[in-house]
């Protein structure tokens, strides 16, 4: 007796996920200019205030 496989395995790519994935760098990309944007408007006694400087805002904007 033979036995025969009928699954096929996902090759990874597919018109959906290609636009899953457009969709989600650009929604990444907008949390990331939102957070610089916010920080960026902070003066720096409130930037001190939470702990974080200017030269910080970058590496946390990236993070987000």
């Amino acid at each position: 007796m033979s036995a025969f496989e009928t699954t096929r395995t996902n090759t990874g790519f597919t018109p959906m996920n290609l636009v899953s994935n457009i969709v989600a760098s650009i929604a990444s990309w907008n949390d990331a200019r939102v957070t610089r944007n916010a920080l960026a408007k902070l003066s720096d006694r409130e930037l001190d205030d939470i702990g974080l400087s200017r030269g910080d805002i970058e590496f946390i904007a990236a993070r987000a």
